[in-house]
């Protein structure tokens, strides 16, 4: 008699849309000691009992075991970086199934997004597009007036993750000065080490970019940081009660007060969720001119209505939350959960591992 076939762990993609084939293939090869397995369910619905008892290991864009239902699950992979819009999920609040997040991989495409709507306000690239849609050859003096090059200017980082921390390579590559702000301190080299995944030959993994560091949650820590003469200001944050509305009318009065003798006044970019925005506040101070200018992937609401004031603000330039995705995304994602499944065998600490109490 032959021997019996040992069943391989099933990894279980659990998605809100048909995945490519060519995707599905390419995730076989890269686990050719799992089963994987497609289970396509409404958006944030539950996974079957059925299905979700037979995995060991899920990754999923939002679909979610019971928690009943997860009791022989490794691990849960999440495709985003962001969680807020699952951290309700029984999943979180009865279960100790570790969750882990592709945080990492957004640091290229939301670095070259950032710094292409720098370039395209600084180099007036929208009144160059215009005329070249309507055949204008204009005169170089009517392009002169506001075009500046990024040489010498201050951006300041309000979270310092790895997207962040690759739009700080960037950055300082056009020769700007890069200051970093975190909820806790990060007093040593070891503290300022990046302990998550990182898109090889990318990010700043020593901590070693920024020419300062600043950190706090009360509102006189960040108004000292916003008082260092910024000219950017990026938002890089998780969304969580305390980060809810953490950008008002205050901060963009402190950022505009304190800008240099001879620039012009500070640009903000918001590249994590709209909610930690007052968006009321963001659109009087784009209208009075106390922010020269602002570049948006997220608002709140999203999709934005078509009638919200925000798309006729002066100088701001949105996008429908976009700035991650690439033909790569899904790749360097299963790259993370392919680390990971290698540490779980191994019995090492996970990476991206999220800590329920912080909600990341």
């Amino acid at each position: 008699m032959g021997d019996a076939q040992i069943s391989k762990p099933i990894l279980l993609l659990a998605l809100d849309r048909d995945f490519p084939t060519t995707i599905v293939e390419q995730v076989r090869n890269k686990f050719p000691d799992l089963e994987v397995s497609v289970s396509t369910q409404q958006a944030r619905a539950p996974i079957p009992s059925d299905i979700a008892r037979k995995a060991s290991l899920v990754a999923t864009l939002g679909n979610l075991p019971k928690p009943e239902d997860a009791k022989d699950i490794k691990f849960i992979h999440f495709f985003s970086a962001g969680l807020d819009k699952v951290s309700h999920d029984p999943i979180f609040h009865n279960s100790s199934v570790p969750l882990t997040t592709s945080s990492g991989i957004h640091g290229p495409p939301i670095s070259e997004w950032t710094v292409l709507n720098w370039l395209a306000a600084s180099r007036k690239f929208a009144v160059t597009y215009e005329n070249q849609k309507q055949h204008i050859w204009g005169k170089g003096e009517d392009y002169v007036k506001g075009v500046h090059d990024n040489v010498g200017k201050k951006v300041g980082i309000l979270g310092y993750g790895s997207i962040g921390r690759q739009i700080a390579r960037v950055a300082t590559a056009l020769g700007m000065t890069v200051y970093a702000y975190t909820a806790s301190p990060r007093d040593t080299p070891a503290s300022r080490r990046d302990p998550h995944y990182i898109v090889p030959g990318t990010g700043d993994p020593d901590g070693t970019l920024p020419i300062s560091w600043h950190h706090g949650t009360s509102k006189e820590s960040l108004h000292e940081f916003l008082s260092l003469g910024l000219d950017h200001v990026v938002v890089s944050l998780p969304l969580t009660p305390q980060t809810t509305h953490l950008l008002g009318a205050e901060e963009f009065a402190v950022l505009a007060a304190n800008k240099r003798p001879g620039h012009r006044n500070p640009y903000l970019t918001n590249i994590s969720r709209g909610k930690v925005i007052d968006q009321e506040a963001l659109i009087a101070s784009l209208k009075s001119g106390e922010l020269s200018g602002a570049a948006l992937d997220v608002t709140e609401p999203e999709p934005l209505p078509a009638d919200n004031p925000l798309w006729d603000a002066p100088n701001v330039q949105i996008s429908p939350h976009i700035s991650g995705v690439g033909e790569e995304y899904f790749s360097r994602s299963f790259d993370v959960l392919k680390e990971n499944w290698e540490r779980i065998k191994r019995g090492d600490a996970l990476l991206n591992e999220v800590k329920r109490g912080r909600g990341y």
